[in-house]
């Protein structure tokens, strides 16, 4: 087996037009532990200096860190720096037809559901960027026809978005619509995700937004630039324990038509955006803010066998 070792530097700042008095704010900056991937080393440092700085788990298990500042600052910059091991991961051979998951996690009164499976009713349902309608219904039901399996169907639907789509830096925020992103067919890895989750969920599927990292190439010849990566989003599906085994998520990116593997880094996941964005908070004062975010992936090195020494 071989390890791919990676490190990732994530750079955060906002500069504010008047002093902050007051601010309250919730880092989801590192990498969470995972069978196929490893943090090995993790630091983040925080400008100005925070008070009751805590660590602490989310609701969805992501490793969070939430913090105070108290003293009036006009900038703040957070640099998460992380090392990080990644494994192949491997499709299942075989998943049981789409009708059967959605039947399996469908409410029914009394019924007792699996530890696994309660914990994935959880993504059922809309979210705030997470639209249940019938016109994704009737969008995604083109890709899971009668009878057909699990992962073929996601196959399917991710290969569509990622042929009819358009990614473009220029045509949403992070508060556009799903039903215009729809509309436009244009948009970016976050706006891919939500579509795909929107549809999935309109078929009675559970599927969580994943955020993480995309590890890019420079074109031939060329150095790999410092912060010209960013943060990535994708999507993973649910499926029910089978043969008495444990359930399982299977990770599809709608954005580049691939199922994530040793390219794609996780640091979390949610319902949606909303659920793992990297930095968020309240503050008191501040004015107008500009804020910039810089991100870069290098591959460390690759040999066989699992021993790493950095």
């Amino acid at each position: 087996m071989s390890l791919y070792a990676y490190h990732v530097l994530h750079e955060t700042s906002y500069a504010y037009s008047r002093p902050v008095h007051l601010s309250h704010q919730m880092l989801r900056l590192t990498p969470r532990s995972l069978p196929w991937q490893s943090c090995t080393s993790h630091s983040i440092r925080i400008t100005p200096e925070p008070q009751n700085l805590r660590m602490l788990l989310d609701s969805f298990g992501n490793p969070m860190q939430a913090f105070s500042l108290e003293q009036d600052h006009t900038e703040l910059r957070a640099c998460a720096e992380s090392w990080v091991e990644l494994t192949q991961r491997s499709l299942p051979a075989m998943t049981p037809p789409w009708e059967q998951v959605r039947d399996t996690l469908d409410y029914r009164a009394g019924r007792f559901l699996l530890p696994d499976d309660l914990v994935a009713t959880h993504y059922l349902f809309e979210s705030q960027h997470v639209r249940i309608k019938r016109e994704f219904t009737r969008y995604a039901a083109e890709c899971f026809m009668p009878g057909q399996p699990l992962l073929a169907g996601i196959e399917a639907l991710m290969t569509r978005i990622f042929s009819e789509f358009t990614f473009d830096p220029l045509a949403t925020t992070v508060s556009t619509p799903v039903t215009t992103v729809y509309a436009e067919k244009r948009g970016v890895c976050q706006d891919f995700a939500h579509f795909m989750l929107s549809c999935l969920r309109s078929l009675g599927l559970a599927a969580r937004y994943v955020s993480g990292y995309l590890v890019t190439d420079p074109p031939p010849g060329q150095p790999r630039l410092v912060g010209a990566d960013a943060s990535h989003a994708w999507v993973a599906v649910y499926c029910p324990a089978q043969d008495g085994g444990s359930g399982f998520w299977i990770d599809a990116d709608p954005t580049n038509g691939i199922f994530p593997d040793i390219s794609h880094i996780t640091l979390g996941w949610g319902r949606d955006f909303l659920d793992v964005s990297p930095l968020r908070g309240v503050l008191i004062g501040g004015g107008e803010q500009t804020m910039k975010v810089a991100v870069t992936v290098t591959p460390a090195y690759e040999r066989p066998g699992l021993q790493l020494v950095f």
